[in-house]
């Protein structure tokens, strides 16, 4: 979260405190308890973001079906963006002109990437290039604005509400960055199928395989 949003001084001190659990035992507990819900929940997602990306592009479920590792691998790279997010919007400490450049080439490089690896490669690579690039652009329009106005909502809902507060913050949060990403291949996959976009990409139906 500090990475994500930015979050410093006060407002990480007390989402920190907030969150910290009163004594040892109870942490080490819920840190076991806590691990396993992420490693049960974490292909679920994955599972939830290949369906989307079938839909996108039409591609029925009987005939097709798609390693599990591919879930692992995409939850894990994901999950590697995260840590680095921060820097990456920092430009590596050289300042935001630099950071949000980079930060768009690597989100469209991860949903174009995302897309191929949850769909097994049924779609050829450029297709799958202008869902990625409006994704991108949309998950970076919020990853700025969230630099900006998570600490203050984060920091207005810990006042209001104590720690449950910031839970409802974050949960309103990922429904809008889901809704952006689901719209963003949507729409690429739509444009990818018209007929200006259609044969410089190299569209086509996609074929069944395994894999």
């Amino acid at each position: 979260m500090s990475a994500v949003f930015g979050l410093t001084g006060d407002t990480k001190a007390e989402l920190e405190q907030a969150f910290q659990p009163p004594n040892d035992d109870l942490q080490q507990a819920t840190g076991v308890v806590g691990g396993l819900m992420v490693l049960l929940s974490a292909t679920a997602v994955s599972r939830a973001m290949q369906r989307l990306c079938r839909r996108a592009w039409a591609i029925p479920r009987a005939g097709t079906r798609i390693a599990p590792w591919r879930w692992l691998a995409w939850i894990v790279l994901w999950l590697a963006l995260l840590f680095v997010q921060g820097p990456l919007r920092d430009g590596f400490g050289l300042g935001v002109w630099l950071g949000v450049p980079i930060v768009l080439l690597t989100q469209t490089v991860l949903w174009w990437w995302t897309q191929h690896l949850l769909l097994g490669g049924l779609v050829l690579w450029p297709p799958l290039l202008p869902g990625a690039v409006i994704t991108a652009v949309a998950v970076t329009g919020l990853s700025v604005t969230a630099h900006f106005y998570m600490p203050r909502a984060l920091d207005r809902a810990l006042d209001e509400y104590g720690s449950a507060g910031p839970v409802f913050v974050l949960l309103s949060w990922l429904i809008v960055v889901c809704v952006a990403i689901a719209v963003g291949i949507s729409t690429g996959a739509v444009l990818s199928g018209e007929r200006f976009l259609a044969g410089r990409l190299g569209s086509r139906a996609p074929q069944n395989r395994t894999g």
